[in-house]
């Protein structure tokens, strides 16, 4: 451990032990009286220990330096309880060879690096067996520390057992590795530890080195395999503190040192290696230490709901475009970065004395070294041929990944670090070289797994040195609950599922993007839209807007026609518009439909633009895309694309209602003349325009029955596990806040509503639709759910249950949720243009429980019939529309009416949980999307 200044600040041993003489004069040791002011003497001591660690680290926010005073501060507790054990309470007179005890730090403890509350790993060593008086000094530190509230890990054994152990156990082999003495028997320590390196490291090195890398593989497996998760596991995470450990562990089993300064003179690492090391380092421990006290508990994610006080202590401050948290995000990615890079460089030194040593230390991926294009190929790895290629021609950067994808090979190591050492001579030359740009458009669009290509160039810093604007988004979060990954991430993802998508890997789950693939005329426009589509993310205004600027300067330098350029710039401009209009319009408004074929204008568009909307939603998290979202999609995508090519979709209402109709009589087999008649004279013509033939037959099999039946109160459910939701239709008699009831059962029974549509029959009989999914965006019919949905409806309908209240009642009994740090800005928009014959309003807010039946209910008190509702939740934010008509059937154009229903959602938004100033957006936003 380093030198720790002004020790007895933190704790005062000779003190301690002085107080500790005192009591065993006032008490019998063996008496609970001497324990019970033995362990307050120690509590005291060891809370203004911690006390003063604390303050020291909040002054200098040095990780490190906390780690050691902490380590310390423990070792001196350790010390003090085993002395009392062995001097009073437990005292021996004349001990025998077997009553020793040794008392060991292992793991991080023994590294002498201990988080503020993180785990205490000891090992009590004795000779032999355990004798009585070993297990009664073991006893009495156990409890003494679990009394002070420490978690300790411990193990008991011999020495033999030790290395037994170790040799078949690559955790307790790592445990010991970093094994130090604390107390005790000091020359059993040394024997053990003799024993280890002679027995168990010597000649084992390859063995050890393959178990831990393969250890790191699963663990970055289990922690999400990528270290641009926007909540990392500082400990576990790929690029975390981890990681930085296996490279310590494999340097000491090798070497015999942890010190960096040694492993430069080794030559594993170079001067400049060591720094950014170092630097690394010390920012992970630093913010894990912040973690900690902050939480007050071992935390080692960083969850969202303290990533804004951690940028806070860490002196992150907003600036224009990007917030505060978003810089110390970012910082914290570039970091990890980093020690994926060192990661590399490390094992590309043990490679390199593999082929040196006999010792083998990590086996051959495969055997023989051929020249290829310039280039040496070697154990299945492009490397260059001479350290200065790089220097004398910049251009290779890019022509070495080029030829790693084209010929199935992965990088080399020491290419990576030339690389990384060379990069500053991608300038503006560089990136004005038509062959450079042709190698990079090619890369992006080959049929050869462009995503894990385009993931090197950017691990390897390449990526953002040739494409300036890409640069800026690396590393880059946006401090919300709907985007997992970075920008970078998410792009690369997204490049990814658009070559899946065109290479039938993902043909069960996009039907429609798969089939419309080989009619897109231009593969270049599609694949570089879709790296642009985000890349203005974090400047301070509309990404889509300046995205489009950005496309128009990029495009020719890639080697793009201006008719290209044209078309990449449009797709940008108007990426999140296909999601915006599938998921918050009625898709059966011929007006939606009329407002978006004005947007697109060409069938080609149109497809351009789905894909890449299929791309960016999927890319956005593993759990964000569902059958519902891609059926509303496609929905949109047929509608449009008859609308444009020759279809008159929003013309010729009244004739397509009586088509309709005509429809329906045909196929209503074995129904006379007059039922026929009696049914179809039930709907309004907005019936016949917004629902299909399927659902027309359905509806009236399902009337019927239940007139026969005179039943007052008729459900009838369906799954379609491809859509991923569950259709509920409802048919009773109507009357005033039906459609807001059903609502509050279904939010009291955990039913997401996403979609619904309200008919009203000219005999007063309501047919309402509803389209539900539970909490994972699921079908909602397991476990015998819908039998208790059906009840909770029925009961709200007849009155026995009232679900706004239970909503309440629920909400005040919760905990907190870790949603509530974000600031959502609650909004209104009230739009009459979006529909010729509704008023449409769109409603944002953050999410919670209940939100949609509050509003249907604030609606229904604002006598408005809603007659359909499109929800869609992007993590913490909910943005809900309502197509509304007023009492008498209208639009509703009142200003006062306007302005009083605008003021009454906005409080049904707020509803006194959100505690943020409420305004109203002064646009429309395009919405959708990421």
């Amino acid at each position: 451990m380093e030198k720790i200044p002004n020790r007895k600040e933190i704790i005062d041993r000779r003190a301690l032990v002085l107080a500790i003489s005192e009591i065993a004069e006032q008490h019998a040791p063996s008496s609970f009286e001497f324990r019970r002011d033995v362990l307050k003497q120690l509590k005291v001591t060891f809370d203004n220990g911690n006390k003063a660690v604390e303050k020291r680290f909040l002054q200098t926010n040095k990780g490190r330096a906390t780690m050691y005073a902490q380590c310390f501060l423990v070792d001196q507790l350790i010390r003090t309880i085993y002395d009392a054990a062995t001097q009073y309470v437990y005292r021996l007179s004349n001990p025998t060879s077997e009553e020793k005890l040794s008392l060991v730090a292992v793991g991080g403890y023994g590294r002498g690096e201990l988080a503020p509350y993180s785990d205490v790993d000891l090992l009590f060593l004795f000779p032999y067996k355990q004798t009585p008086w070993c297990e009664q000094v073991i006893e009495f530190v156990l409890y003494m520390l679990w009394d002070l509230g420490l978690k300790v890990g411990h193990s008991t054994r011999n020495v033999n057992e030790c290395i037994r152990l170790a040799k078949k156990d690559t955790t307790i082999q790592t445990a010991l590795l970093e094994a130090r003495y604390v107390w005790g028997d000091q020359d059993m320590f040394k024997e053990m530890y003799r024993r280890y390196l002679k027995e168990v490291a010597a000649g084992h090195s390859r063995e050890f080195i393959e178990a831990k890398l393969q250890e790191r593989k699963e663990r970055h497996e289990r922690y999400g395999n990528s270290r641009y998760l926007v909540e990392p596991n500082i400990k576990e995470g790929k690029g975390g503190l981890r990681d930085l450990q296996t490279l310590f562990w494999i340097g000491k089993f090798l070497h015999g040192t942890t010190d960096i300064s040694r492993l430069v003179e080794l030559g594993v690492f170079t001067e400049k290696e060591r720094r950014k090391l170092t630097k690394a380092s010390n920012f992970l421990r630093s913010v894990r230490c912040h973690l900690h006290y902050l939480t007050r508990r071992p935390e080692e994610r960083i969850t969202f709901d303290v990533q804004t006080e951690l940028a806070k202590r860490l002196h992150y401050k907003d600036h224009a475009g990007t917030r505060g948290v978003e810089r110390f995000m970012k910082h914290y990615f570039l970091v990890a970065k980093d020690v994926g890079d060192l990661t590399r460089i490390f094992c590309a030194k043990l490679e390199a004395e593999q082929q040196k040593t006999s010792r083998l230390p990590i086996p051959r991926l495969g055997l023989g070294r051929r020249k290829l294009k310039g280039y040496v190929v070697e154990s299945g790895r492009i490397n260059v041929e001479h350290e200065d290629d790089f220097k004398k021609e910049p251009v290779k950067m890019l022509e070495l990944f080029h030829l790693a994808q084209e010929k199935g090979l992965d990088v080399h190591p020491n290419a990576l670090r030339l690389i990384r050492q060379d990069l500053k001579l991608i300038n503006r030359s560089v990136r004005n070289d038509p062959r450079a740009n042709q190698l990079f458009l090619e890369m992006m669009t080959s049929h050869k797994d462009p995503e894990t290509t385009l993931r090197r160039l950017n691990e390897a810093g390449v990526f953002g040195r040739f494409v300036p604007d890409f640069g800026r988004v690396v590393a880059q979060m946006q401090h919300d609950m709907y985007h997992v990954y970075t920008v970078d991430e998410h792009t690369i993802r997204a490049i990814g599922i658009v070559s899946q998508i065109e290479q039938g890997a993902l043909k069960e789950d996009h039907p429609l993007s798969h089939n419309i693939m080989p009619k897109i005329v231009s593969r270049n426009v599609l694949y570089v839209a879709v790296l642009i589509h985000d890349i203005a993310k974090g400047r301070g205004g509309d990404h889509s807007i300046l995205g489009a600027e950005v496309a128009e300067k990029l495009c020719p330098r890639l080697g793009l026609s201006p008719s290209e350029t044209e078309t990449v710039s449009w797709l940008v401009r108007y990426h999140l518009a296909f999601s915006g209009y599938a998921f918050k319009r009625d898709i059966a408004d011929p007006k939606t439909v009329e407002d978006f074929v004005q947007i697109v204008q060409s069938p080609e568009r149109l497809r351009l633009l789905l894909v890449l909307t299929v791309a960016d939603i999927r890319a956005v998290g593993p759990n964000v895309w569902n059958g519902w979202k891609g059926q509303l999609l496609r929905e949109l995508y047929y509608a449009s694309e008859t609308a444009l090519t020759g279809g008159h979709i929003s013309e010729g209402r009244a004739e397509r209602a009586k088509h309709y109709q005509e429809e329906l009589r045909s196929q209503l087999k074995g129904w006379k003349k007059k039922e026929i008649d009696d049914h179809i004279s039930r709907f309004y013509q907005s019936y016949w325009i917004a629902t299909s033939n399927e659902d027309r037959m359905k509806h009236a099999a399902l009337m019927r029955k239940a007139d026969k039946e005179k039943s007052l109160f008729t459900i009838e459910t369906k799954s379609d596990p491809f859509r991923s939701v569950t259709e509920v239709i409802v048919y009773t008699a109507d009357h005033p806040g039906l459609f807001s009831r059903i609502t509050g059962a279904m939010s009291v029974s955990g039913a997401n509503i996403v979609d619904a549509k309200i008919h009203t029959t000219t005999d007063g009989m309501a047919l309402d639709t509803f389209f539900i999914q539970d909490s994972e965006g699921k079908v909602y019919d397991q476990r015998g759910r819908m039998k208790k949905l059906r009840q909770a409806i029925e009961d709200t309908l007849q009155g026995a249950r009232k679900p706004h209240l239970e909503i309440i009642d629920r909400r005040e009994a919760s905990l907190p949720s870790r949603t509530e740090i974000f600031k959502v800005q609650p909004g209104v928009i009230l739009d009459n243009k979006a529909s010729n014959t509704h008023t449409v309003i769109e409603v944002r807010g953050r999410d919670r429980p209940g939100l949609l039946a509050g509003l249907t209910r604030t609606l229904f008190n604002l006598s408005l019939s809603i007659s359909s509702a499109h929800i869609a939740t992007y993590g913490e934010r909910a943005v809900d529309v309502f197509y509304v008509k007023d009492s008498f059937g209208l639009k509703i154009t009142n200003k006062v009416k306007l302005a009083s229903i605008e003021k009454k959602l906005l409080a049904a938004l707020s509803d006194g949980t959100e505690k943020q100033k409420i305004s109203t957006p002064a646009k429309k936003a395009a919405g959708g999307g990421s």
